[in-house]
C-alpha cells in the first residue's frame, strides 16, 4: 500500500488506473468465483483469506485448490503452481531494463503485483524502456496504477466471494464467472461504433440460435458479425465538404 501511495499523485498513476478501468469488471468476476470456489471446495475460512490476499495469480489458485483438496503432497501443489505460472518468467526478462533503475523491494513489489493484463498494456503503452528520470517516473506511476487496481479488483472481489459463498449457488461454478468476465471485456473492447454493432449483433444472432445443438448457436454468432463488418466496411464513407470561400 505505501508503494501505491508513493506514487498515486503523479498524472501517470490515474492514467494507468483509467486504462485498466475497462478490464476491472472482468477481474472482479474471476476473483469473486474463485473466493467462492475456495469457500465451496472445503478450505478453512483462514486459508481461503490467506490465498485470496497473498496469491495474487488466478490460474495458479484454481489449479491448486483441488490439490489441497486431495491433500496432494506440498510439493507437488508448488511445482503446479510454479510451471502454470512459468509464463511470468518471460514477462519479468521483459521487463527487467524498465524496473533496474528502480530499489529492489519496488522491483519486488511490482513483480508480485503485475499480472498478464497489466503487463501487456504496459508494454503496449511504453514499448522502449526510458533513460530520463522523469521518464522512468512517469513509467513507474503507471505501471503502479495499472497493477494496483488489478490487484485490487481481484483481491476484493475474491474477499467478497469468501464471504458470499453460502449464497451463491454452486452450480453456478466458474462458467458462471466466465460469462461475466467476458461481458466486461467485451465492453471494454467496443471502442467503436463498428465493434459495437458486431458485439450486439453476435449476442443477438447468439441468442437466437441457441436452441441448435453442440453450442453451433457461437459459430452462428460469430459468421453474422464477421459477415456484417465485412459488409459495413465496404460501404462508402462520408466525406466531409470542403469549406466554401
Amino acid at each position: 500500500m505505501f508503494f501505491l501511495a508513493e506514487n498515486y499523485r503523479h498524472p501517470a498513476f490515474r492514467e494507468g488506473v483509467r486504462d485498466f478501468s475497462g478490464l476491472a469488471l472482468g477481474i472482479a468476476a474471476w476473483g469473486l468465483m474463485t473466493g467462492v470456489t475456495m469457500m465451496k471446495s472445503g478450505m478453512s475460512l483462514t486459508e481461503c483469506v490467506l490465498m485470496g490476499v497473498l496469491v495474487f495469480a488466478g490460474s495458479s489458485q484454481l489449479a491448486a485448490i483441488p490439490l489441497l483438496v486431495a491433500d496432494a503432497p506440498m510439493w507437488i501443489v508448488l511445482a503446479t503452481g510454479f510451471c502454470v505460472n512459468l509464463r511470468f518468467v518471460v514477462f519479468s526478462a521483459h521487463l527487467r531494463p524498465y524496473m533496474m533503475p528502480w530499489p529492489r523491494w519496488k522491483r519486488l513489489v511490482l513483480g508480485y503485483m503485475t499480472a498478464d493484463l497489466s503487463y501487456v498494456q504496459f508494454v503496449k503503452r511504453f514499448p522502449h524502456p526510458a533513460n530520463d528520470p522523469a521518464e522512468q517516473q512517469y513509467q513507474l506511476a503507471y505501471l503502479a496504477g495499472n497493477t494496483g487496481l488489478n490487484w485490487l479488483s481481484w483481491t476484493t472481489a475474491g474477499l467478497i466471494g469468501i464471504g458470499l459463498a453460502q449464497v451463491i449457488p454452486t452450480e453456478w461454478g466458474l462458467g458462471f464467472a466466465g460469462i461475466l468476465a467476458l461481458v466486461g471485456l467485451s465492453f471494454s473492447l467496443a471502442s467503436s461504433k463498428l465493434r459495437a454493432v458486431a458485439g450486439t449483433v453476435a449476442g443477438a444472432a447468439g441468442v437466437a440460435a441457441v436452441a441448435l445443438p453442440l453450442k453451433l448457436n457461437i459459430l452462428v454468432a460469430i459468421a453474422v458479425a464477421v459477415t456484417l463488418c465485412m459488409v459495413l466496411e465496404k460501404l462508402p464513407r462520408a466525406t466531409p465538404e470542403p469549406p466554401h470561400e
